[in-house]
């Protein structure tokens, strides 16, 4: 049986990325890319809760539902801040 939780720790990943990318650019100034990056994840993790389904295991299922929160949370959040920054 393959690791299924490979793709939710990928999603951490890109997680990291986009906010890597949004400390780079200010980070009370959040970022456009950094926030497309961080969003992004919710594709692998996504995979990964299709996979914890399939498989019947509840604990994979968690942590790529947890990915795919935290990657839509993290990706919104930095985009909107962006945006706020450039109105104010």
């Amino acid at each position: 049986m393959a690791d299924s939780k490979t793709p939710a720790f990928i999603a951490l990943a890109l997680v990291a990325v986009g906010i890597a990318l949004a400390a780079v650019q200010g980070m009370v100034n959040g970022s456009i890319a950094g926030g497309i990056i961080a969003a992004a994840g919710a594709i692998p993790a996504c995979y990964g809760m299709w996979k914890g389904i399939q498989q019947e295991t509840q604990g994979t299922l968690a942590v790529s539902v947890g990915a795919v929160l935290l990657s839509l949370g993290v990706g919104g959040v930095l985009i909107v801040m962006r945006i706020i920054y450039w109105i104010r």
